[in-house]
């Protein structure tokens, strides 16, 4: 899994990991079930503290993307690809609804009165 950052970007360091572990996920260099790398080999990779790491994987695993199990560490959850792909044009969308004015809530309105 190879896995870049933008240092030059204003985005936070932990959502560009997360970021980038969720696009090897949805391009199909991790599949369901598969283990990643310890955060210390991500974070040496990555020239990122650990913490950083760790937060980006939190955040995945919140979302539902990865799982952490007790001796088997952090593996892909089922379904991640499909939810990856998701949530990143959902972040988009978000993004630009901000860029033209409008709230989240906005689009949440939006979203129900399109269903």
């Amino acid at each position: 899994m190879l896995l870049r950052l933008d240092t030059a970007s204003n985005r936070p360091l932990h959502e560009q990991v997360a970021g980038a572990i969720r696009r090897a996920i949805a391009e199909g260099e991790c599949e369901p079930g598969e283990r990643l790398p310890p955060a210390r080999d991500l974070s040496r990779a990555l020239d990122v503290n650990v913490n950083t790491v760790l937060r980006g994987l939190r955040a995945l695993r919140d979302e539902g993307v990865l799982e952490f199990r007790r001796g088997r560490g952090v593996t892909v959850a089922e379904g991640a690809a499909r939810r990856s792909v998701l949530l990143d044009r959902v972040r988009d969308l978000v993004a630009d609804a901000a860029r033209l004015g409008y709230s989240k809530t906005d689009v949440i309105d939006m979203i129900r009165e399109t269903s």
